[in-house]
């Protein structure tokens, strides 16, 4: 059972009495790597006395990968979430080290069936040792592998089918891919499962030189909200929720961006 998260925002220390105080908020994502579960911040603590769900998400996982998932990265996602008495934990579709390498960036995986199955063999390893469920990220992207096999909709959908994951769709990702590599998001949003989409994610970005740049620094730029009212439509998710990760606004501005989600949302609900 998907719980029923309605719009949140990503807490980060820099704006956390920010969120405190911003009326609304009706759950929040946590980021794992950033938070000891034996020395949960007072903001979180507050959050949580007041009802406020904390769902965490991961960014270190590399569950695309080859090599052997690193346990004590999950162990720690875990214990964040029982910390937080989260409903659910995520991560991505997406590599972070090869080779004895950490790129520290999310890479794309190959959207191959071999792939694929290397995809599922981890998702499944993680799953037996998280107490929650996992629900997986499309990320955003500069370049497509040139042997794609499968859309990143169908390759999502058979591990979808493949794990019973939940999925995190990234509207803004979406976008970015449209604008940088071609790719359709209405096929995307067509094709992925919509029962199993536990929420999606929305940020700012800015466009230069052809090239849209997902920052999470700034406004939400109205192609993203247009293309998140599409995804609300035919996903219904059960959550909506802003990234703001640098550059943060003032209390009224993040309010603000909060607010407009929410009237997007609001809006296809009444149609």
């Amino acid at each position: 059972m998907i719980p029923e998260l309605g719009i949140g925002i990503g807490w980060r220390s820099a704006i956390d009495l920010t969120i405190e105080r911003m009326a609304g908020v009706d759950f929040v994502e946590v980021t794992a790597e950033h938070i000891d579960p034996a020395a949960v911040p007072a903001s979180l603590r507050v959050l949580r006395e007041r009802g406020v769900p904390a769902v965490v998400h991961a960014v270190t996982l590399s569950l695309g990968s080859a090599e052997p998932l690193d346990r004590a990265r999950i162990a720690h996602l875990a214990a964040v979430a029982t910390a937080l008495d989260a409903p659910l934990v995520s991560d991505h579709v997406a590599f972070t080290h090869a080779g004895g390498l950490d790129t520290g960036h999310l890479l794309p995986v190959p959207r191959t069936r071999a792939a694929l199955d290397v995809l599922v063999t981890n998702v499944r390893e993680a799953q037996a040792e998280l107490p929650v469920p996992l629900a997986l990220e499309n990320i955003a992207c500069l370049l497509q592998w040139s042997d794609a096999e499968l859309t990143e909709a169908q390759f999502l959908s058979e591990l979808v089918g493949r794990t019973g994951c939940l999925l995190l769709i990234d509207v803004a990702n979406l976008h970015a891919n449209a604008r940088n590599t071609g790719t359709d998001p209405a096929e995307f949003l067509a094709t992925v499962p919509a029962e199993q989409v536990a929420y999606l994610h929305v940020a700012g970005g800015v466009e230069h030189d052809g090239i849209y740049h997902d920052t999470h620094a700034h406004p939400i730029a109205p192609p993203v909200l247009e293309l998140l009212g599409r995804a609300c439509e035919q996903l219904r998710p059960r959550g909506l929720l802003l990234e703001w990760d640098d550059r943060y606004g003032t209390d009224a501005e993040i309010a603000a961006e909060v607010a407009v989600i929410r009237r997007v949302r609001d809006l296809v609900q009444t149609t």
